[in-house]
């Protein structure tokens, strides 16, 4: 599938996989695996952008994938995050969409919602939210279609 439908179609939460179809290089060609690898991986969607226009151009709708972080007793000290834009010539494909009952835990800013936690409940998100400490961060549970914001259920304070 296209980063198109990506954006149009794939909810947050969604496990992507991208690639750009060429096979996985032997782990002795370093420099050929770290470009492939470039190109090929699998990241948790957490944010959609629609296109935007600048005084000279406009900039394509893209979405961004987390991919994971590195971490040192117990803190984040890196956070993989990649984008991707809606004219990519990847190959994306959604590998598993967040489960009914399930909670995102989101945050708006700038015209957008990103995904910062997804969490097996209610209680769960809660307790994310005030060990993480964002103020403003609201949830919503998964509804029975799996759709992007289906069931707001409430705001963290």
């Amino acid at each position: 599938m296209s980063a198109n439908t990506i954006i149009n179609q794939a909810p947050l939460g969604a496990l992507i996989r991208y690639t750009d179809g060429s096979p996985k290089p032997p782990a002795r060609f370093t420099k050929k695996l770290a470009a492939w690898e470039r190109s090929n991986g699998v990241g948790r969607l957490v944010k959609k952008e629609p296109p935007r226009p600048y005084s000279t151009w406009t900039a394509p709708a893209s979405f961004t994938l987390h991919e994971g972080n590195f971490s040192s007793d117990g803190v984040i000290l890196v956070t993989i995050m990649r984008s991707h834009s809606a004219d990519s010539s990847l190959i994306f494909e959604v590998i598993e969409e967040p489960k009914v009952g399930q909670v995102r835990v989101l945050l708006d800013f700038g015209g957008s919602t990103e995904l910062l936690h997804l969490a097996a409940s209610a209680t769960a998100a809660e307790l994310w939210i005030a060990k993480a400490g964002y103020r403003n961060a609201r949830f919503e549970i998964v509804g029975a279609e799996g759709d992007d914001g289906a069931g707001e259920a409430g705001i963290a304070a």
